[in-house]
Parts: structure tokens; C-alpha cells; sequence
């Protein structure tokens, strides 16, 4: 321990240099001003900028890249809350329960417990890169084929469920993701699947077009007549974003779960923060005492996701540098950014190059300091959003949805799949199907059957393998026991519904006789 104090303190001098402070403060405020912005979100901020890292020494280099993906996180729940709109795909969950807080007038409280739940589960994962990344780098080598593809299985049974309605919607949206994950070139056989003879969906759906389409789209066409404010008792003063006792309380646990989430998933390469969001969703409508109020404007369905997005943000950096393997498109840029430097990330990092890594410790705790200054000043700004009437407000939101889906792969043909699943929402919305299943189907879709395939190939057909692995058997017994739940949870609601008419008849007759 005494030694990763005195790295870390080597890194705070690394982080303190005036250059490298300069342009960690520039890449967090850049991220924080992407992620507001819909449509907008790190992968294109950082897709700009890399050229700019040809001319830069290493270490201000990945520091700006590092800070730029953190900010982005913080900017895009003010997106998610406000106005309904994940600039990032893993605030699709923070709407759920963040924009129903803002329509009840607690828009304020609820960036107040984002904040504080991000700070706290960036600090937790800061600390565990710190003293466990030896451990996670080891149980990161357990995760084959076959464990991966059992806990991507729990985690499509149980965002599945997650959905407020008949689980048998939700298991309907998540099907449909899957068939979305599945269009495009297999990645064994080469030929295309889904793809209708049209070359643009060769590589598959846009996730970013998705995200934009079913939350961003579907919302201004199910609000297109609407001409007043979003809200009207909403108030610009500082001190409505902090939140009272009591929800701090009630954002407690779930925060603590939250970031216990996303440093386990952190340490597991090849996942990214928006798997860890849906999960960390699901677990608090699991065990909560009220899962019907979910989707209603619940703290818990905001501290949650938030904590577990900040705490993967930050574990995610150390299978990205130790290991050399990306949880997501944006490490996977960041790894790219390494290379261009002649930097080869792997085990041998930390050693062969402390001041990067050390360093990118180090600024972290500083970047994340730095977005709260940014962020509790400005707090007037993003809710007197809120003011701005529809007719200004969607058309601007429209524009920067349109701008970022482009930005992604120059394509024309990016917007039009965007307006195609913004009518696909708005009509399932219209229907009461649940929407967020399906970005949950589509993100795990193609990891499910990569496994699944690598795991057969592996065992020659064996299916035995999930089950003869402890982990992976472990989670296949937990899948079970989930899908047994959720039947007999599902089976006592429909007898208890039941019991009701009932009694509500037989009482009717009584009156009716008397």
C-alpha cells in the first residue's frame, strides 16, 4: 500500500504540471459541453480531436482523450434528465426515471444525486485502479468464451424484466433488439444477414443512431403539437439541486450497489458502460420494496445507473491499459491514441511508462473536481432550458441529433435509420411496449452469439462447457432462478388481480342486494 501512495503521489505531480493540467481542464470541459449537446457524445468528440494528438506529447495526449470521456458522462445526464435525450447511449437508461423527476419539478434534485453519484463511484473506481488492478487484471484472465456469453445471458434475462407492464412485452423488445444486433456481415461465415441487398447496413445498425431514434426522435414526435414550456414550476436557484435527507437516503444504497456494478463489469474486458447501466437498472427494480413506481420518476433509477456508468468509466481503464483490450468504441479510440504514441499497452505498462499511468490516475480525482465547479455554477443554465418552448427547443435538439449521427461515419443514410427508429418509438410508446429492451437486446445481441459460437468451437460442440466452468455455471443457475422468479412473480400479480375483481364483484352484489 505504502507504494501505491507514493505512485499516486508521483502521478498528482505528473497531473499538476501547468501543460498537463491545461489540457485535462480542456478535455473535460469539451466533454462536459459534447455530452450535453444530443446527439452529440464522446465517441465523436474524441473521433475530432485524435488527429490533434499526432503533435502532442503522450501524456497531455491521453489525459485530454481520458477527460474528454469522463466529461462527456457528466454532460450527458444533463441531457438525459432535462430533456429526455441520452447524447450517450448509457443515459438511456437515466431517462427512464431522471425525465419523469424533471416533468414533477424535480429536475434540479435529480442532477444533484447524478452528481453526487458519479463523484462517489469515480472516487470508489479510482481507488480500486489504485490498489486492486493486479486482482481485476487476474480475474479478467478467468472470463473465457463461456463466461462472458452466461453473464451477457442474465443480463438480457434480466433487462428483459426491467420494463415496467407485462414481461412479456419487454421479452418482446428484446427480442427485437437481438434481431437489430444480428443485421449486417457475420463475423464467421462473411455473408451478410438482414441486410435487405442495402450496402450501408453491411456493417450493421448505427447503436448511436438507435439510442438517438427511440428516445430522442420518438419523444418530439409524441410532443410535436405541444407549444407550451416543458414545465413551468421548475426554479433556477443553485440550492434546488441539492438534495434533502431523506433522498439522499433513499439514493444511498442504490448508489453503493450501482458502483459495486460497474467496478465488477470495469474489471471485465470487451463490456461496455451501457451493458453495466441496464444491469445496475435491473437490480434495483429487482429488490425494491415498490418495482411498479420504476419509470415514474424514482431516485433510485437515477443514483444507480449514474454510479455504475462513472464507477465502469473509470475500472475500464485497466483491462484498456493492462490488458490492451477496449470495453468499448471510445477505449478502443483511447487505445488507438496509446499506439499513435508508440505506447503498447499491456502488462508491462506501468512499469515500462508510470508517468502515463499514474498520471491518468491522477487526473482523474482532478478532472472529476474540475466538473463539479463547471457544473454547480451553471446548473441555472441547463434547467432554464427547460423554459425555451417546444417549437425552439426540438428543432435545435433535431439539428444536434442530426449533426452527431453523421459525424459518426459521414453518412446520409445514419440520419434516415435514425428517423426510421424514431417512428418505430414513437409508435411502440403509443402501444405501451417498452422501448429501453431494445438498445439492451442490440448491445449484448452480438456479444451473446460471439461467445456462444467461440464457446462451442472451443468444446466441439459441447454444451457442457456452461455448465462444467464454476462461473459460467454459476450465472446460468442465477439466469434460471431469474426466469423462475419472474413467472411466479408475474403468475401471483395475474391471481391477486384476480382475487380483486372478485371481491370487487361480490361487494357490488351486495350493495346491489341490500
Amino acid at each position: 500500500m505504502s507504494q501505491a501512495l507514493h505512485d499516486l503521489w508521483f502521478g498528482f505531480g505528473i497531473a499538476f504540471q501547468g501543460t498537463n493540467l491545461m489540457w485535462s481542464f480542456f478535455g473535460v470541459l469539451v466533454g462536459n459541453l459534447i455530452g450535453v449537446l444530443p446527439g452529440m457524445g464522446a465517441l465523436s468528440a474524441i473521433s475530432i480531436l485524435l488527429p490533434l494528438t499526432y503533435a502532442m506529447h503522450p501524456v497531455p495526449a491521453i489525459l485530454m482523450l481520458a477527460g474528454i470521456f469522463y466529461g462527456s458522462q457528466y454532460g450527458g445526464a444533463i441531457g438525459a434528465i432535462l430533456l429526455n435525450l441520452p447524447s450517450h447511449p448509457p443515459h438511456a437508461v437515466t431517462c427512464l426515471d431522471g425525465y419523469p423527476m424533471t416533468k414533477a419539478g424535480k429536475g434540479g434534485t435529480a442532477l444533484g444525486i447524478t452528481m453526487i453519484s458519479s463523484f462517489f463511484a469515480a472516487s470508489v473506481g479510482i481507488l480500486v485502479m489504485i490498489f486492486a488492478s493486479p486482482l481485476l487484471v487476474s480475474i479478467a484472465f478467468k472470463f473465457g468464451p463461456a463466461e462472458i456469453f452466461s453473464i451477457m445471458l442474465l443480463g438480457l434475462l434480466a433487462g428483459s424484466t426491467m420494463s415496467r407492464g407485462s414481461p412479456l412485452k419487454g421479452v418482446a423488445m428484446t427480442l427485437f433488439g437481438l434481431l437489430c444486433g444480428a443485421v449486417g456481415t457475420d463475423v464467421n461465415s462473411g455473408s451478410f444477414r438482414f441486410s435487405f441487398g442495402i450496402p450501408e447496413l453491411s456493417d450493421g445498425l448505427e447503436l448511436v443512431a438507435i439510442a438517438m431514434g427511440l428516445f430522442g426522435i420518438a419523444d418530439f414526435l409524441l410532443n410535436v403539437n405541444r407549444m407550451a414550456v416543458v414545465t413551468t414550476n421548475t426554479t433556477l436557484r443553485i440550492r434546488d439541486m441539492r438534495p434533502s435527507a431523506q433522498e439522499l437516503k433513499e439514493a444511498f444504497w442504490p448508489m453503493v450497489r450501482g458502483t459495486m456494478v460497474g467496478t465488477i463489469f470495469g474489471a471485465m474486458p470487451g463490456t461496455g458502460p451501457t451493458i453495466t447501466t441496464f444491469i445496475a437498472y435491473a437490480l434495483e427494480r429487482k429488490i425494491s420494496k415498490t418495482p411498479e413506481k420504476f419509470g415514474t420518476g424514482m431516485i433510485a433509477g437515477v443514483a444507480s445507473p449514474e454510479a455504475s456508468s462513472h464507477s465502469k468509466t473509470q475500472v475500464d481503464f485497466v483491462p484498456t491499459m493492462s490488458l490492451g483490450i477496449p470495453g468499448d468504441a471510445v477505449m478502443a479510440l483511447i487505445l488507438g491514441a496509446l499506439m499513435i504514441q508508440g505506447i503498447t499497452p499491456g502488462p508491462q505498462l506501468i512499469t515500462e511508462h508510470p508517468d502515463i499511468f499514474w498520471g491518468l490516475i491522477a487526473s482523474f480525482w482532478i478532472g472529476n473536481a474540475l466538473l463539479i465547479i463547471l457544473n454547480v455554477p451553471m446548473i441555472g443554465v441547463w434547467v432554464k432550458m427547460l423554459q425555451v418552448p417546444y417549437r425552439y427547443l426540438y428543432p435545435s435538439a433535431l439539428f444536434f441529433i442530426a449533426v452527431g449521427v453523421f459525424s459518426t461515419q459521414n453518412s446520409l443514410f445514419q440520419i434516415w435509420e435514425v428517423l426510421a427508429f424514431g417512428i418505430i418509438g414513437s409508435l411502440l410508446i403509443w402501444l405501451r411496449f417498452p422501448v429501453a429492451p431494445i438498445l439492451l437486446g442490440y448491445v449484448l445481441g452480438p456479444m451473446v452469439e460471439e461467445n456462444f459460437r467461440r464457446a462451442l468451437l472451443l468444446s466441439r460442440g459441447d454444451f457442457a462447457i456452461f455448465v462444467e466452468r464454476p462461473i459460467s455455471c454459476a450465472f446460468i443457475v442465477l439466469s434460471a432462478l431469474l426466469l423462475i422468479g419472474v413467472t411466479w412473480s408475474h403468475m401471483r400479480g395475474r391471481a391477486l388481480k384476480r382475487v380483486e375483481r372478485q371481491t370487487d364483484r361480490l361487494g357490488a352484489e351486495a350493495v346491489s342486494e341490500a
